[in-house]
């Protein structure tokens, strides 16, 4: 754990020059350590006299020297980032100034901020819980629309408030059992163990939901993976580089070309995918082939969406086989089957492909010349659709980071624990442990766990005696 008390600075805008640079400066020693290289133009316009929220303008100097005509923004504790005293200079872009700038800083008794302490101060001083103060890095990194609001819901605390939530329900209960634990030679129940077992179903409930929409969410937030799929030359890598508009993988008739995996992202609407182009699908003796294969159906596993490329030009059991087998092997991928190449097959050829290749339910059946880019825009339209957003564009909350979902399986195996424990009937001491273990995965998310929160609940709406 960092000195909290010490005051820290640093650039918060990116490396380089530009147009506007700002420093900022947080902690207690904020105002002092600014007053000392900064003079008002305004004489009443003192640094540690105006009110919050306040814009400054002034000159920066090193003793005589002027370095830059800035603009200092004023923010009282608490009601600034990290909840203390703080500072922003606004000066204009150039790297000396903004070097010089926080050489004078640190000159005059700030520190350079460690990575992250920004928002750490604002996590200690209660500006943000953990799981927010996580959101601030996904927004800064977010590349795509879908990523921005996912990241922005929970920033502004919708996680939080649905964690927060179950957690004080299960406090309420545990806090009565444990009154009926030292009122135990008494026989009084305080706890009604059918309302616990509905309890329990009702959080239960709630923590799959947001341990399964992780895999939504990790794919908004990395790019939803799209693997592309067929037989050799089928017009796979012809695709990937119809989608990207640029080529990006070599396109050849030779068979085999594509012998290892190519990934590349493309931001469609709002939502990245990223397409990954795939050996093709075929008996081989080439080792390194078989490799490039077995690396095929791997991601194919790995994929949200499958493109399944068929040709339309060439042999129809071939397509109807290769068909076949991707639905063998997909479980809960969605699946979009490309009739390819319908600009070199015949009036025949497409006629026989159209009747021996149907769509099941819940897929998707797309003619396209991928050489030309004919129809790539009706393929784009459609992964749009595959991309579950409803979620999303409800403000219901959903998972991203992968410490939440590792903590919410936990937070899922406490709860069957409970569960088993009802329904066996045993005691309250161990039933309170696993309920306990619970409240303290949940903290885990937002950063509230305390040994004390069991005891502090019981005397806040259970005082006996008084």
């Amino acid at each position: 754990m960092t000195d909290n008390h010490d005051t820290i600075c640093a650039i918060a805008t990116a490396n380089g020059n530009g147009a506007i640079a700002v420093i900022r400066m947080s902690g207690n020693k904020s105002f002092d350590i600014c007053k000392k290289i900064f003079n008002p133009v305004k004489s009443d316009r003192d640094i540690e006299t105006v009110k919050g929220n306040t814009l400054v303008f002034g000159t920066i100097h090193d003793n005589s020297d002027i370095i830059d005509e800035v603009l200092v923004s004023v923010f009282r504790a608490p009601h600034s980032y990290t909840g203390e005293n703080s500072i922003e200079i606004s000066c204009h872009g150039s790297t000396y100034i903004q070097q010089k700038i926080l050489q004078l800083l640190i000159e005059n008794g700030a520190r350079m901020a460690r990575p992250g302490e920004y928002t750490q101060r604002a996590f200690l001083n209660g500006k943000l819980d953990l799981s927010q103060a996580e959101a601030v890095a996904d927004l800064i990194a977010s590349s795509s629309k879908a990523a921005h609001k996912l990241a922005m819901n929970q920033v502004r605390g919708g996680f939080s408030k649905e964690i927060n939530s179950l957690r004080m329900e299960l406090l309420n209960f545990i806090s009565l059992v444990e009154l009926e634990l030292d009122f135990s030679e008494e026989d009084v129940e305080f706890a009604d163990r059918s309302q616990l077992v509905a309890l329990v179903e009702k959080i239960t409930k709630v923590v799959v939901r947001l341990r399964d929409s992780f895999k939504l969410g990790n794919a908004i937030k990395n790019g939803i993976p799209v693997t592309i799929a067929g037989d050799t030359n089928v017009g796979k890598s012809t695709l990937l580089n119809a989608l990207l508009n640029e080529d990006r993988a070599i396109v050849s008739d030779i068979a085999g070309t594509t012998r290892d995996v190519i990934e590349d992202t493309v931001n469609i609407e709002g939502v990245t995918f990223r397409f990954i182009d795939t050996a093709g699908i075929r008996t081989t003796r080439d080792k390194i082939e078989s490799l490039g294969i077995e690396r095929t159906y791997s991601k194919i596993d790995q994929a949200n969406v499958v493109l399944l490329l068929l040709d339309t030009s060439r042999d129809l059991e071939a397509s109807v086989e290769s068909l076949s087998n991707i639905r063998k092997r997909i479980d809960q991928q969605q699946l979009i089957i490309i009739a390819n190449k319908i600009d070199k097959a015949t009036d025949e050829q497409l006629e026989a492909f159209n009747k021996a290749v149907v769509a099941n339910s819940g897929e998707y059946l797309i003619h396209i010349a991928a050489k030309s880019s004919h129809n790539i825009d009706t393929l784009n339209e459609v992964l749009l659709k595959t991309c579950d957003n409803t979620t999303a564009d409800n403000n219901q909350v959903i998972v991203t980071n992968a410490r939440h979902y590792e903590i919410l399986c936990h937070a899922y195996e406490s709860l069957e624990r409970v569960t088993e424990g009802l329904n066996s009937n045993i005691s309250g001491d161990f039933l309170a442990q696993d309920i306990r273990m619970c409240i303290h995965h949940l903290g885990e998310i937002t950063g509230t766990i305390s040994a004390d929160d069991v005891l502090g609940h019981i005397f806040k709406n259970f005082c006996i005696g008084k």
